[in-house]
This record gives C-alpha cells, sequence and structure tokens, in this order.
C-alpha cells in the first residue's frame, strides 16, 4: 500500500513546497455547487443594482436571456419582490433574442416566456421591458434592429447582461462565424441550436430556421456580464470559452476581451476545466486515493498508454512530479492504481455468494438481495443498466423497478392515434358496444387537427399516452423475467402536465418515492445519476430518491443498503469515478438490444431525438463498448461492453 512508501523528506517535500496558483482560465470564473446557490448569488447581484440606481434616482438597465438556465435567477427576483420589497418600477430590459418568424402569443415565443417566467410576478411597466418583435414584417427587420440598438443606447448602455450559453458556444443566437462587432440582426439558426430547441415545437420540422439576436458588438457593450451554464452537457463549450483561443467559431469566447465580465457555474458545467480535470496543474492537492486514482488515469490516456508501462518520465512531464516525489517510482503507483480499477469489474453486481468480498465492489452477503431500480422514464432501465438488470434477475435476487413517470410526452400523437383507432376498430369487429371509447376517439380526431406547435395535449390523450408507455415497460419487464408485482408505476405528480415544462418535485412525490423503499426495503437500490441536465427529468427524479432515502435512513433495514447510480444513454462516468463495471459478452448485449426493441413508440426516429440521429439501442451499445475499451486501453482485460455505477453513501 502507499503509505509504506512515505517517508519524512517526502513529506516535507509537500510542506515546504510553494503553492502554484496556476490557471488557464481567461474569464474570471465562479463555481457553486449546485445552480440553485449560483442563481440566487446572481439575483442578489442584480437586486444590489437595482436598488443602488433606485437611491440615485436613476434606470437599471437590464439585458436578460430566456431558456431553463436563468429560470432559477428570476425565481429568486420574485422571491424577493413578494417578500422583501424589492420593486422594479426603475427597471429598463431587454431581452436577448427570439425566433423568427413567430407570433408574440406564442407558445414558444420569448415575450411568453418572459411574462410567464418574471414580467406578470413583479410591479415592472409594460412599457419598460423589450423583447425584439418576431413577427415584425420582413421588409421592416433591419430597422426593427437599428432601433433595438438605438433605444439600449438612448439609455446609457446596458448596466447588467445575464447570458446563457448554447452547446455550440452561442450566446444569444450569436452563431458560430458571427463577428465581434456584429449588431442587432436577423441570422440564421444553426442545427445544434434547433436540435435543442425541437423539444419545444415538437419537432425539428417546426422549429423556425431564423431569428433576430442582439449582437455580439451589443453585449459587449454591457457595463456588467455574468454568464450562465449548468449542467455537465455544457461542460466541454465551457472549456473552450474559458480557457481556449478567441475565435468566432466559439462566440463566448469574445467574452474573454470585457473587463467585467464572470461565468458562474455549477459543478458539473466546470467539470471539464483545468482546475476541475487536472487540479495538480494549478495548484498543490491533497493526494488522496481519488485523486491518485484521477490523475493517473488521466496520464495514461494522455499518453496514450497501459497504466502498468507508465514511467517516472511521463509523470514528471505530465505535472506529476509532486506525486512521485511523495510515493516513489512509477511502478508502485502504477500497481496500486491498476488494482484498484481491476476490482471495480464484477459479473456479480448482486455480490458473489459464499466468496471472499474483500476487493469486490459489492458484499457476498445477503446472497439473494432484494434490488430495487429506480427508472425515471419507462425505459431508462433496459437502456441504461439493462445486461446488469438482466444478471441481477438471472442470479436469483428479488428485482423490482419503479418507473418515476409516465413518459407519455414521449409518445407522438399518431402512434397514440394509432392506439384510439385500434380500439375502436377492435370494438367495431367484436360488435363491443362502447359509447366511451368512440367518444374517446372522436375527441382525439377533434383536438389532433387544431392541436398548435407545444400546446398540451388533453387528458384522455395523455392517459392514453402513458398506457402505451407502461404497456411497452411491462412487456420489458417479462423480457427480462419480472412477474406483474414486480413492477410499478409510480406516475410521480410533478410530471404530469403535459408539457415539457414540469412542476417542481414536492411532497407527494417525495411520499410516494418512500413508501416504496419502505414496502420492498432493499439491499441495493440503483438510481439514475445522469447529472446532463440538471433541469431534467433524470436531475429531478434523483432528488426525489435522494430525498426519500433521506427520510428513511435511520431505518433498521436501510443500514444494510447501498445506493448505485447509473448513467443515461448519451454518457458514462468518468474512469476514476467508476466504482462498480459489470461487463457484458456479445450475446448479453444482443439480449439488451431486444429489451429495448420492446419500446415501439421510442423506436426509428423519437420526439424528443435531439441532435443524435443514432435510436437509443445504438447510443446505449456504443457507450457500454467505449467503457469496455476504455478499461482494455488503460491495459486492462478486454471485454465486449461494459456497463458503470457509482456508489452514493448517504
Amino acid at each position: 500500500m502507499f503509505d509504506v512508501l512515505i517517508n519524512i523528506d517526502a513529506i516535507m517535500i509537500e510542506v515546504l513546497a510553494p503553492r502554484k496558483l496556476v490557471t488557464y482560465e481567461k474569464i474570471p470564473t465562479s463555481i457553486y455547487g449546485s445552480a440553485a446557490k449560483a442563481s440566487q448569488a446572481v439575483a442578489h447581484e442584480i437586486a444590489d443594482l437595482i436598488k443602488n440606481k433606485q437611491q440615485k434616482g436613476e434606470f437599471a438597465v437590464l439585458g436578460l436571456a430566456t431558456g431553463s438556465t436563468p429560470k432559477k435567477v428570476y425565481e429568486e427576483l420574485i422571491r424577493m419582490h413578494r417578500h422583501e420589497g424589492l420593486s422594479f418600477k426603475n427597471v429598463i430590459s431587454f431581452n436577448l433574442d427570439e425566433y423568427y418568424p413567430l407570433a408574440h402569443n406564442a407558445m414558444q415565443s420569448y415575450r411568453r416566456f418572459m411574462k410567464e417566467n418574471l414580467f406578470d410576478h413583479i410591479d415592472i411597466d409594460e412599457s419598460n421591458y423589450n423583447i425584439p418583435h418576431g413577427d415584425t414584417v420582413a421588409e421592416l427587420i433591419k430597422m426593427h434592429c437599428e432601433d433595438y440598438d438605438r433605444k439600449i443606447a438612448e439609455y446609457g448602455g446596458i448596466d447588467f447582461q445575464l447570458l446563457g450559453i448554447g452547446r455550440n458556444g452561442h450566446i444569444g443566437f450569436n452563431e458560430p462565424g458571427s463577428h465581434v462587432s456584429s449588431p442587432t440582426r436577423l441570422i440564421t439558426l444553426d442545427s445544434i441550436t434547433r436540435f435543442d430547441a425541437a423539444y419545444e415545437f415538437g419537432t425539428m420540422a417546426n422549429v423556425p430556421r431564423k431569428a433576430i439576436t442582439m449582437g455580439v458588438g451589443t453585449i459587449m457593450k454591457s457595463k456588467r456580464i455574468v454568464l450562465l451554464a449548468w449542467g455537465e452537457r455544457k461542460s466541454d463549450i465551457i472549456k473552450q470559452a474559458i480557457e481556449g483561443p478567441v475565435t468566432e467559431f466559439v462566440p463566448a469566447s469574445y467574452l474573454q476581451g470585457h473587463n467585467n465580465v464572470e461565468f458562474v457555474l455549477d459543478e458539473a458545467a466546470a467539470a471539464q476545466l483545468t482546475r476541475k480535470k487536472a487540479p495538480w496543474l494549478t495548484d498543490d492537492v491533497t493526494w488522496n486515493t481519488n485523486m491518485i486514482k484521477k490523475a493517473v488515469t488521466l496520464l495514461a490516456l494522455t499518453v496514450n498508454k497501459p497504466i502498468l508501462k507508465l514511467t517516472n518520465n511521463d509523470y514528471n512531464q505530465n505535472g506529476l512530479s509532486n506525486l512521485l516525489a511523495l510515493y516513489g517510482k512509477a511502478y508502485d503507483i502504477n500497481i496500486e492504481v491498476f488494482n484498484w480499477l481491476q476490482h471495480t469489474i464484477t459479473g456479480w453486481p448482486g455480490g458473489k455468494p459464499n466468496a471472499d468480498d474483500t476487493y469486490r465492489p459489492e458484499r457476498a452477503e445477503p446472497a439473494k438481495k432484494r434490488v430495487l431500480i429506480f427508472s425515471p422514464h419507462p425505459d431508462d432501465d433496459i437502456i441504461s443498466m439493462g445486461g446488469t438488470f438482466q444478471r441481477l434477475v438471472d442470479q436469483g435476487h428479488e428485482v423490482h423497478v419503479a418507473y418515476q413517470t409516465s413518459g407519455n410526452i414521449a409518445v407522438a400523437d399518431d402512434e397514440a392515434f394509432r392506439f384510439i383507432e385500434f380500439v375502436k376498430d377492435h370494438n367495431e369487429q367484436f360488435k363491443i358496444q362502447d359509447a366511451e371509447s368512440e367518444q374517446i376517439y372522436n375527441d382525439a380526431v377533434a383536438f389532433l387537427q387544431t392541436k398548435k406547435n407545444g400546446e398540451p395535449d388533453s387528458a384522455a390523450l395523455r392517459s392514453v399516452k402513458g398506457i402505451i408507455r407502461r404497456g411497452e415497460a411491462k412487456n420489458t419487464c417479462r423480457f427480462v423475467g419480472l412477474s406483474s408485482h414486480q413492477m410499478h408505476f409510480l406516475n410521480l405528480p410533478f410530471y404530469e402536465t403535459g408539457t415539457i415544462e414540469k412542476n417542481p418535485i414536492g411532497e407527494e412525490d417525495f411520499k410516494i418515492i418512500a413508501a416504496l423503499i419502505d414496502e420492498i426495503k432493499p439491499h441495493q437500490i440503483y438510481a439514475a445519476g445522469d447529472l446532463a441536465d440538471p433541469h431534467g427529468t433524470h436531475k429531478v427524479c434523483l432528488d426525489g430518491v435522494f430525498e426519500a432515502i433521506k427520510r428513511l435512513k435511520n431505518k433498521d433495514y436501510m443500514k444494510d443498503c447501498w445506493v448505485w447510480l447509473y448513467k443515461g444513454a448519451w454518457a458514462e462516468w468518468d474512469i476514476d469515478l467508476i466504482e462498480m463495471a459489470v461487463p457484458m459478452s456479445p450475446d448479453q448485449v444482443l439480449k439488451k438490444r431486444h429489451g429495448i426493441f420492446k419500446h415501439q413508440s421510442q423506436k426509428d426516429g423519437v420526439v424528443f431525438q435531439g441532435s443524435d440521429s443514432r435510436e437509443f439501442w445504438q447510443r446505449a451499445e456504443d457507450r457500454n463498448r467505449a467503457t469496455a475499451e476504455l478499461y482494455n486501453q488503460l491495459g486492462l482485460a478486454e471485454y465486449e461492453a461494459m456497463e458503470a455505477f457509482v456508489r452514493w453513501q448517504f
């Protein structure tokens, strides 16, 4: 073990070495533990500006953004207005952008978004907020944009500009290729931007191809700029904007040239920054097990060598000389890290009975465990951990699956109508008189003929879509080997809005989750730990599981319960974080694929396809194979595929 390698001289080297305090960041950056805390801090800065301007008898000119990112900022501003007397009478606001062409009262319009999420809840005068008009006639667009910039200038410029960032680096709708001095203008939207907006409009085909946006030049004239970013999906582009070169291909990188800008991030969005990804390059670190594993695996991947082939020279040339000085030869470190990784691999995710579990990720006893798998949507269980799911059943554990939401909004309208029509035709074929089924059919026809993009489904149509998803989940469970009493459909209330926008998770949801855990008394809980979107269903469902466990943790059975987190179909845990890796053979990969196929409504193009054209089974297999290849690249055994898990300690 490393402990025996430490000597007094090495300890003195660590104590006496000066702090490096190196930074790769070209923009001031603040990292918060959560999006909520970060949003509160930004909201309070805005409030202080408003109050300071009030004392001077001046307007506070705000540049505002839309989308899920700034919502909690607006929630906190509303709270301060209602409970602390914060007035917005002296506020003039200018929004960044608007889709074009789009009516101002459309479901997806940013005017509607701002009214619903801020303006209708505060005392700002309607004449004081400005949003580009998405329904301006084409001949007047240029004049409208010039007037927008002129009006900003007449108020002395923007005092505080709030920004988000797109996955392609856009700010506002300034897409890659935008010039640093660009004014407010009409712009053609990048394909990535349109893909990301598809969920708001129902399908990609409904997303406008253009938008009016405040220009980079207009934004850069702001006196203060704060850019917000949450979730790991933004982490790559955040690194490029903060640490990369200034380039038109990442418009947010232009902000490096502003003299009063700050990026405000949560931990997930900051994950790729050097101070997080390789903190030993920016400051002195404590070389504990986690940090050593992180450093050595990254080193091996950087120099493209198996861990056991790393040399002293590799450590010294890649910023790890301190680690080498503290713990001796590269060989000793390599062996230890290799063993750590090897001990994460197991074909027994429920623990191997009658075996020494000292170096296994799961305990051997009890030999037969009660297992509860939480699946946010009706297909996340099979997509994300289908191989492990099957192993647990095959190895004799009592496995339960809890589908947390109905997943109804992910069913296409035509798919739902096909099922409604089937019931009608079925009744006619067998001479079944059912007036209610006939009425549901007629109502569905009438509703779908007039349904607008983004309009919530009728209650009946939503129920039909939920029944479709439930039937597919049942089919998968039967395929894996579960009986009906092991399938649990929670239908958490927070989800049932009929729209993309969900209600906050609340007390009723927590009670439902806690009641099921208390009923099953599991030895293992599996939950989706995918934090790519901090406002997404996976994260909300995980928060619900965490809260339920918090309430139950003092129960006797919870003292013997381990919680394992899995990822979704798109990304995997970083190799240094993985604590259990379950390998799959080619046959097991194929069986998992067939399990995913049971979800027919999610095949051949789904409602929320996103920018990834692969089907879910393809995404899952590519991810699982990539995990296995990563282990093999580091010098461990070669497997067809792997599913990975991180243990959550409560």
